[in-house]
Parts: structure tokens; C-alpha cells; sequence
């Protein structure tokens, strides 16, 4: 078997795994999200700029965290925005992909800090509502943003066209602060049909053209539909998935860390 037809099997079923949350959310009643099914202790931001509360409607509550009070920091970091799958729902902080990433430059001496900005349940438009927030520089100095969002938009069949809008928004803001991008692709789930799919997968590459940033085209590459890799819902990757996550993202990022430290 090639390897795009491997591909294509593990997203086929992980499309089918998809479908069937899609559809137990609709006996519920509400709209499906990447939380479902996975119960967590913290459904908010965990790491250095954790403090927010997140809101139902995936998005954050009131910010009881006095940063302002807090010292700057000048230490680079790298901001990942994006929705559970960032958060790392289902397992503990320290396993979520962004920690990984940390471990990864910490261990190759990069002095940079790797900042989880993942809500459960977030959509590109709630990662747009809190980008300021995101790209926040009281602890720190943000150097790259990292998007990984639309999971959820895709579940709730959102337009394509919205959704290159806010991430347009995203990416276009972080570059005008002089801030390195790194965009991350998601797949769609097919029960909205093959043109939506295939609308919604070309949303990402578009944008990594016209503002020629760094391009992931998707997020769970070698993880999507591989049972030893994923918690028991099928979508969220457990502790070796993250890992798997972090691995496939770390050239990209090492790349970035590596232009920084070069940079006068």
C-alpha cells in the first residue's frame, strides 16, 4: 500500500469516527464539538498565560489573572492558538502537544517558551475574539503564533468562506505585530459532502499562499485514525498522539527557533 492511500485510509476513519459524533451530538440536541465525550479537570488555557476561565460557547470568560502586575518577561515565546486538541483535553498538561514542543526545545537549548493558548470547544471566531489577548506581550515577547483552529468549525459546517475570513483576521494581525506564523491545516468532517471537504481543506493552503507563511497542512498527520494513538472518542490524541503531534510539528518550529536565534 502507498503511502497516500495509507493516508487515505486513516482519514477515512477518522471520518467515520467523526460522523458518529456528529451524529450522537445531534440525540443530544446540541451542536457536536471536540470536547464531547472527554471529561477534563481544566477546559481552559493551561500553561503561562493560564487564568482565564473558558465559556461555554468555547470562548473566554473574565480573566481573573493580574497580569498587569506581573514582571515582563523578555523571553521569546511561541503562542498556540487553537481549540482542545492545543488544550490537550483528556490528558494532563505536561502531555498536550505544546508541552511536548517545549520539552523539544529545551532539550536542543532553545531559550524560548512554548505559551498553550487552546480553549475546548473554540472556533476560528472565538480564536479571533481573543487574539489580543493571545498576542498579549506583559509576560513575555511574542515571537510566532502558532493557529491551529478549525476543527470545530468544520463540525458545525461552517461556511468556508467565514472561515478563511477569521483566520485571514488571525494570521494577517500577527504579522502586522511583526509576529511569525505557523499555520496549522484541519480536515473537515464528510457528512457535509465531498465539495465542502474539499472547500474547507482549501481554505488553508490559500492563506499560507497569500501571506506566505509557514504551512502545516494537517495538524494530526500520522495520528488521525490510529486507535493506539487516540483517547477512546476516536478524535482527541492521547499522551502518545500528542507526542506524535509535537513531532510532526517540530521541524517547522525548530526551524523558527533556530532563525531567531540567529537573528541580530
Amino acid at each position: 500500500m502507498s503511502q497516500i492511500q495509507s493516508l487515505r485510509l486513516r482519514l477515512s476513519l477518522w471520518a467515520v469516527v467523526w460522523l458518529l459524533v456528529v451524529a450522537a451530538a445531534g440525540c443530544r440536541g446540541g451542536p457536536p464539538s471536540f470536547e464531547t465525550r472527554i471529561d477534563s479537570a481544566d477546559d481552559g488555557v493551561a500553561g503561562a498565560l493560564a487564568g482565564a476561565v473558558a465559556s461555554k460557547d468555547g470562548g473566554l470568560g473574565e480573566d481573573h489573572t493580574d497580569t498587569a502586575a506581573m514582571p515582563r518577561v523578555d523571553t521569546p515565546l511561541l503562542v498556540a492558538l487553537g481549540d482542545s486538541l492545543t488544550a490537550g483535553l483528556g490528558v494532563t498538561p505536561d502531555e498536550a502537544y505544546p508541552a511536548r514542543l517545549q520539552a523539544r526545545l529545551d532539550a536542543a537549548g532553545y531559550h524560548v517558551r512554548v505559551v498553550n493558548a487552546g480553549v475546548s470547544g473554540d472556533t476560528s471566531a472565538g480564536g479571533l475574539r481573543r487574539l489580543e489577548w493571545a498576542l498579549d506581550d506583559r509576560q513575555g515577547r511574542v515571537e510566532a503564533l502558532l493557529v491551529a483552529l478549525g476543527g470545530n468549525d468544520g463540525l458545525r459546517g461552517l461556511a468556508a468562506e467565514q472561515l478563511k475570513q477569521n483566520l485571514s483576521a488571525i494570521v494577517a494581525t500577527a504579522l502586522g505585530r511583526g509576529v511569525a506564523v505557523l499555520l496549522a491545516g484541519m480536515e473537515a468532517p464528510p457528512n457535509f459532502g465531498v465539495a465542502y471537504t474539499d472547500a474547507f481543506r482549501q481554505v488553508y493552503a490559500e492563506l499560507a499562499d497569500e501571506h506566505d507563511v509557514v504551512f502545516i497542512p494537517f495538524l494530526l498527520e500520522g495520528v488521525a485514525g490510529e486507535a493506539g494513538l487516540n483517547q477512546s472518542d476516536g478524535i482527541h490524541p492521547n499522551a502518545d498522539g500528542a507526542e506524535q503531534v509535537a513531532m510532526h510539528l517540530w521541524p517547522a518550529v525548530e526551524s523558527w527557533a533556530r532563525q531567531l536565534t540567529a537573528a541580530p
